[in-house]
Parts: C-alpha cells; sequence; structure tokens
C-alpha cells in the first residue's frame, strides 16, 4: 500500500474513534447522573484523548468541540 493512502486510512481510523469518543462523551454528559466535577473531568478527559489522536490541534478541539461541551454543561447544570 502506498504511504498516502496508508496516512489516509491511519487519519481516517482516528478521526473515527474521535468520533466516537465525543459521542460518547456527550451522551455521558446528558445521560449519567454526573456532579459537575465528574462532568467536567469527562470533558478533560476527551479532550486529552482527541490530543493523542491529533497532537498540536488543541485549538480546534476547543473551536469544535469545547463549544459544544460548554453548552451541555451550561445547559444541564444551569451555569451562566
Amino acid at each position: 500500500m502506498p504511504a498516502d493512502k496508508e496516512a489516509l486510512l491511519a487519519e481516517e481510523i482516528s478521526l473515527r474513534r474521535l468520533r466516537r469518543i465525543m459521542d460518547f462523551t456527550v451522551a455521558l454528559l446528558w445521560q449519567a447522573d454526573l456532579t459537575l466535577s465528574e462532568a467536567q473531568k469527562l470533558v478533560a478527559g476527551a479532550r486529552r484523548r482527541a490530543l493523542e489522536l491529533f497532537p498540536d490541534k488543541g485549538e480546534t478541539f476547543d473551536l469544535i468541540y469545547g463549544s459544544r461541551f460548554r453548552r451541555i454543561l451550561a445547559e444541564r447544570y444551569h451555569l451562566q
């Protein structure tokens, strides 16, 4: 398999893993009986995992998923 095709496949696999992690985190935030502290730790763990898959993409994570998680936490825990 050519190196560029291999790299694309590896990135696709990482993207699928990231999507599953983020979807699972969102589901837990909405459905699990977590304290605010536990929910924040869950979000921090999701961010750490995303950075393991895509190093140096912290700003991208914050733009795409950070706002989503902040909105969920604000709604679920009545934050302002």
